[in-house]
């Protein structure tokens, strides 16, 4: 992958501090924010830690 669009889909209320932590990393924190960022390991795990809270676009 190179680039992807993620939004957040989902409210961070009454979520684990390492998961608003993990949307504030990406640049989100409201929903239906988006952020595009180059695709790497980093942000990969990041994605998959929150993934129930994001939807993820290839660009």
């Amino acid at each position: 992958m190179g680039q992807v669009r993620i939004t957040q889909v989902r409210s961070i209320i009454k979520r684990p501090k390492t998961q608003k932590l993990a949307i504030q990393s990406l640049g989100l924190g409201k929903i239906n924010r988006s952020v595009e960022l180059e695709y790497n390991d980093a942000v990969g795990g990041i994605i998959r830690k929150v993934q129930h809270l994001v939807k993820v676009e290839e660009i």
